[in-house]
């Protein structure tokens, strides 16, 4: 595992506090008012909305919460509208980072995100710097509860995944972006729970960093999480099982 993959492992070990479960749940509220104003509000016809609402069930997130994110972005309710930017940055030990964000005011994410950046031993980068050293592709996240690797793996292949891995509790399955849709809903009908389906950008090579970058590494990825104007962040970084482990140990 790496980058995105490695950093939803050490997530799930760190466990989600009530703070950082209302970050969430700001997040993809936004990620569903986008969609909504998009493409409209109906998730049969909208496939980016049907992926959001499917991730912000499997976070626990209120219905009542994502009917009200809907109708922001459809203009039922009044809300605030959010422009889509992705930056370019390097973090310690010159990782490549990509960092997705929705904001109402571009010029002060841009600030923040070069301050939380130089903090932690990153800097941010010009445009194109990183971008060519990761490809896009499909990411589904299936809870392992009450199936297996071999069932998820036959289902997953027959509709199109090329990879599935197991991380312990979810099995993550990797896909051509155009298929993440057939290959969601193949998953879905064998009645397997979906905990998250979306488009990565995954990186082509990765940089193995050592216990000091490591932590500066970690440091940086959960200083731009808690900042509620970025949505995801994908880098080409790698560390060893035994780093991790002990990483999160002095976390508990």
């Amino acid at each position: 595992m790496s980058g995105h993959s490695k950093w939803s492992t050490i997530k799930r070990k760190k466990g989600k506090t009530d703070a950082a479960r209302g970050r969430i749940f700001t997040k993809m509220g936004r990620e569903i008012i986008t969609a909504a104003r998009e493409s409209g509000g109906d998730p049969d016809m909208n496939p980016r909305l049907r992926t959001a609402i499917a991730a912000a069930k499997a976070a626990n997130m209120p219905a009542d919460n994502i009917k009200k994110a809907i109708q922001r972005g459809t203009g039922e309710l009044p809300g605030a509208t959010y422009e889509e930017a992705t930056y370019e940055a390097y973090g310690p030990a010159g990782v490549a980072m990509l960092i997705k964000t929705l904001t109402d005011n571009k010029n002060r994410t841009v600030a923040e995100i070069r301050h939380l950046l130089g903090k932690n031993s990153g800097s941010m980068g010009e445009a194109g710097c990183v971008n060519w050293m990761f490809n896009k592709t499909g990411a589904i996240e299936v809870s392992s509860e009450g199936t297996t690797e071999d069932a998820v793996l036959e289902i997953a292949l027959e509709a199109g995944a090329s990879d599935v891995s197991n991380d312990g509790d979810v099995f993550s399955i990797s896909c051509e972006l155009q298929d993440l849709e057939s290959v969601k809903t193949a998953l879905e009908a064998k009645n397997l729970t979906i905990t998250n389906a979306e488009m990565a950008m995954v990186p082509q090579t990765t940089i193995q960093l050592d216990e000091k970058s490591a932590e500066q590494m970690i440091r940086l990825m959960d200083a731009l999480e808690e900042q509620d104007d970025v949505q995801k962040v994908w880098a080409n970084f790698d560390i060893d099982d035994e780093i991790m482990e002990k990483i999160s140990s002095q976390d508990e």
